[in-house]
């Protein structure tokens, strides 16, 4: 069942975003959160540090662990998600270095780092909130339309739309790298609450899809159907081309 919360633009999005996610930690001081990356969550992750700065949130209890990394990039990379999430949150709120997880790009050994990545999240005990993005053509982390449900962190062949959509951020396309590790749809499907975000108009045909299409791993968010709480925040763009709200 996917609840729709309404936003009217991205900044409102990304603030009723840090709210929910601020309750979480609030109520939970010690919550495992699952993490996302790209354009679309860096609103609400400064939302989270404006108010952790004023002494309203407090990360010291919380662990993290995000949903994906490029394979062949190290934490050091200025295009890894490790440096991503160091820059946009954790070096500016009070978490501890060690509670904060992603997977290991530089480890070459697929199926070494995808069995680590797995036990870290099932030591935690699960994932009491994550945090999603949604692709264009509607992949979550990097769980790429396909034939079947990943269930666990694998390593994938990123689609040509998703190398395009990520070339901005690199010198060329051909920087890209061809590969992630990410988490499975079973690991995702295994929290206790999932928040997806979407903004903007480029977003409005896979949340049509999402909401009004069917269940199939040819659109791997279909599946947050399936799950008993997920909110969606969707800004007016994003929800333009809805029959129903």
């Amino acid at each position: 069942m996917i609840k729709l919360v309404k936003a009217r633009d991205y900044k409102d999005m990304s603030r009723k975003a840090a709210n929910i996610i601020s309750a979480q930690v609030i109520l939970k001081p010690d919550s495992v959160l699952g993490l996302a990356t790209g354009s679309t969550p860096i609103g609400t992750y400064q939302t989270l540090q404006h108010w952790c700065e004023k002494g309203d949130l407090d990360f010291f209890h919380v662990k993290t662990v995000n949903l994906d990394e490029y394979v062949g990039l190290d934490g050091k990379h200025d295009q890894s998600y490790r440096y991503f999430m160091n820059q946009n949150l954790f070096n500016h709120v009070n978490i501890v270095p060690a509670n904060t997880h992603v997977p290991d790009g530089s480890n070459l050994d697929a199926e070494a780092e995808c069995e680590r990545y797995h036990e870290v999240i099932e030591s935690m005990g699960g994932i009491d909130l994550q945090l999603l993005g949604i692709g264009n053509n509607g992949h979550i982390g990097f769980n790429e339309p396909c034939e079947e449900f990943p269930v666990n962190t694998h390593k994938v062949e990123l689609t040509r739309s998703t190398i395009e959509a990520n070339s901005r951020l690199f010198d060329s396309i051909d920087d890209v790298p061809r590969y992630a590790y990410t988490m499975g749809i079973g690991e995702i499907m295994g929290a206790k609450t999932i928040l997806i975000l979407a903004s903007g108009k480029a977003k409005a045909p896979i949340i049509k899809e999402l909401l009004e299409g069917p269940v199939t791993p040819h659109v791997p968010a279909s599946i947050l159907k399936m799950h008993s709480n997920v909110i969606l925040i969707a800004d007016e763009d994003a929800r333009s081309l809805l029959t129903i709200e």
